[in-house]
């Protein structure tokens, strides 16, 4: 792993595994800022890597290269009976295929996923990995029938969403802390996060998602992701304008805190699509396509792309008809990681035979 919804999904996957198997937790250093890594591994205890492969960033090509060549020499050393690699990172990708290049059994967990926009590295990586993994676990229905419909039957097993697992574990804590002074009373702004290659990076696309967002009815809250605070330095905008109010990154506890007591989310994360999900939120989506198709049914989340008209349209429709929606029925009880980590543990099991 080395992204922060990787680190999120941790805690609850990492304790139901390590009461079945020895787990040695491998972090590629994808995220490295202090807000976006450690800062995670503190508040959420959750176990501290036993490698740090220091990583970093740069172009997708060559922060993959130099992961596959780390995690091979990890592999060799550690000689495991089984990598298990989460989501559509870049970090995934290396991981699964540096262990099926040395023969060892790969399981993906959020395995099936698919916005069918072969534009997006994520998209990539998520298909990659399942045609190499032997145990595909699956967060909904809609996963299974992906797979299938690409001929992936052996290993697949629908076994709910570890993101339920986490929100459900942390939000009691999140809405016992302090709330962040310079964020509006619950119900009474928005909030968004940039920080996708392709919206951040284009700086006529970035100006116009910070206008469209800087004159929505009820003020924005921007937690500025690293990439976007540079890119948006760059461009003059490092300032509050209009009604946006400019924040640090936020921890994950305060993060879940802004999602859920915020009107409305706009976003261009797949994690926060979903947290917002999970939590009731309404979602607004900055990209043309999602992964978390299943989110889109009853206006849950609703996709805008970059266009500010459009931005501002589906902010007054989320106003005008705030729709309802039940996650559990998507994303299953918050006992995805026990689920998963006994479906592990069969599996070396068998093997061990």
């Amino acid at each position: 792993m080395g992204a922060r919804p990787q680190f999120v999904k941790l805690g609850p996957l990492s304790r139901a595994l390590r009461r079945h198997v020895r787990e040695i937790v491998v972090h590629t250093g994808q995220h490295y800022d202090r807000a976006m890594s450690d800062a995670f591994f503190e508040e959420l205890a959750l176990p501290r890597p036993d490698r740090h492969l220091g990583i970093g960033s740069g172009p997708h090509g060559r922060m993959t290269g130099r992961m596959l060549e780390a995690l091979e020499q990890v592999i060799a050393e550690e000689a495991p009976a089984m990598v298990i690699v989460l989501g559509d990172t870049n970090s995934t990708l290396a991981g699964a295929l540096a262990a099926s290049k040395a023969n060892v059994p790969v399981a993906h967990v959020e395995a099936g996923l698919r916005s069918f926009d072969p534009s997006m590295p994520e998209e990539i990586n998520r298909r990659l990995t399942d045609h190499v993994s032997r145990l595909l676990l699956c967060p909904t229905p809609v996963a299974v029938a992906n797979l299938k419909a690409e001929g992936i039957r052996r290993g697949v097993h629908r076994t709910g969403d570890v993101t339920m697992d986490a929100v459900r574990e942390n939000i009691p804590r999140a809405l016992a802390a302090a709330r962040h002074p310079g964020v509006p009373a619950p119900g009474a702004y928005y909030l968004a996060t940039v920080h996708r290659q392709e919206n951040v990076d284009d700086a006529d696309r970035l100006a116009g998602i910070l206008d469209a967002l800087a004159a929505l009815p009820l003020p924005t809250v921007l937690p500025l992701h690293p990439r976007t605070r540079a890119r948006m330095a760059a461009l003059g905008r490092g300032r509050r304008a209009g009604g946006l109010r400019l924040i640090a990154p936020q921890p994950y506890l305060a993060m879940l805190r802004l999602v859920k007591e915020a009107s409305a989310v706009l976003t261009d994360s797949g994690g926060v699509q979903k947290e917002a999900f999970i939590l009731g939120t309404p979602c607004i989506t900055l990209r043309e396509s999602t992964e978390w198709t299943e989110t889109l049914e009853s206006g849950a989340n609703r996709l805008a792309g970059t266009d500010p008209r459009r931005i501002r349209s589906a902010a007054r429709a989320v106003q005008r008809e705030p729709p309802t929606w039940r996650a559990a029925r998507v994303y299953g009880d918050g006992r995805a990681g026990e689920r998963i980590a006994a479906i592990i543990a069969r599996f070396l099991a068998a093997r061990s035979r």
